[in-house]
């Protein structure tokens, strides 16, 4: 454990702007009752990556914030260092801390980070891109763009983003390229998850592992816009079906989407950008080192 711990938060991420200026005080609380010492920095989501990037010769490097956060620390470490990532849970959502088993209040992660516990887990790419979670193209790009508009809560603005997004959403028709094969499908929207996603009904959303090695493909099956409606709201509250809601295309190491779009929209743990295609992913098995408790899976 160094002597002094560079942590930097995303201070827009969900938990960490709903705290507002009591957060830098609880977090530096906890640290000192852990008995660790840092280097605080509450900073704007876009100067993250930087700051990062100047401390990846750290053995260590703590995040504050949520997966799109993670995700572009995670990259500026593998691309420019060898720091372990510790997790201070503190976006919206959380999925990937919550998948690595670290508590989701800020002195139970920070116990995680002082018990020093590494392990390795896979990064995807797109392009060059990090995602620790998942990429999606169509329906969900469009949720985010339209939610983003609104000054409320995520969460407030989710429903009528949706909405807004349907109006608007197309079937794309993709040429799906992977493991010796090729496909074309039509969909609204299709996923690329970094391992497997489970499909099976209350599992949706959930991985088995997260050293793999396999990256997992799946396209939202074409519907009319009603159909549309309700796998979005099965979708937000976790009850999306999955014999009626996808169409499974598989699991690969590598995979190349094509289209008649010279650029597209896609988002990546959340976060939307515009890459040009053809869109080519791939998986780095154990890439990233993470502070966490050991894989119980």
């Amino acid at each position: 454990m160094p002597a002094r711990i560079p942590v930097f938060v995303n201070s827009g991420g969900g938990t960490a702007a709903a705290r507002g200026e009591a957060l830098r005080d609880e977090l530096k609380a906890a640290f000192v009752e852990a008995g660790l010492t840092i280097d605080l920095q509450l900073l704007h989501g876009s100067k993250i990556r930087a700051a990062v990037e100047a401390k990846t010769d750290a053995p260590l490097v703590v995040i504050g914030g949520g997966d799109g956060t993670l995700g572009c620390a995670a990259q500026a470490i593998v691309d420019h260092g060898k720091a372990a990532l510790g997790i201070l849970p503190l976006g919206t959502r959380n999925h990937l801390a919550r998948e690595l088993g670290i508590p989701m209040d800020i002195a139970g992660a920070v116990k995680v980070i002082a018990a020093g516990t590494k392990r390795r887990i896979d990064l995807a790419r797109v392009n060059g891109h990090v995602f620790v979670n998942n990429a999606s193209i169509g329906l969900y790009p469009l949720m985010v763009r339209e939610r983003d508009k609104r000054d409320a809560p995520k969460w407030l603005a989710s429903l009528p983003a949706a909405r807004a997004a349907l109006q608007r959403l197309r079937h794309h028709r993709l040429h799906i390229a992977m493991a010796g094969s090729a496909e074309r499908v039509v969909t609204p929207m299709l996923f690329v998850g970094n391992n497997l996603y489970e499909l099976e009904a209350g599992s949706v959303g959930k991985r088995a592992a997260l050293d793999a090695g396999k990256l997992s493909v799946f396209a939202v099956a074409a519907r009319s816009h009603a159909g549309l409606i309700a796998f979005g709201l099965r979708a937000l509250v976790g009850r999306a079906d999955p014999d009626r809601d996808f169409a499974a295309i598989g699991e690969t190491a590598s995979l190349t989407v094509s289209g008649a779009s010279r650029h597209i929209d896609i988002a990546l743990d959340g976060e939307v950008m515009r890459l040009a295609m053809p869109l080519k992913f791939g998986i780095e098995p154990g890439a990233l080192e993470v502070i966490a408790p050991l894989s119980t899976k």
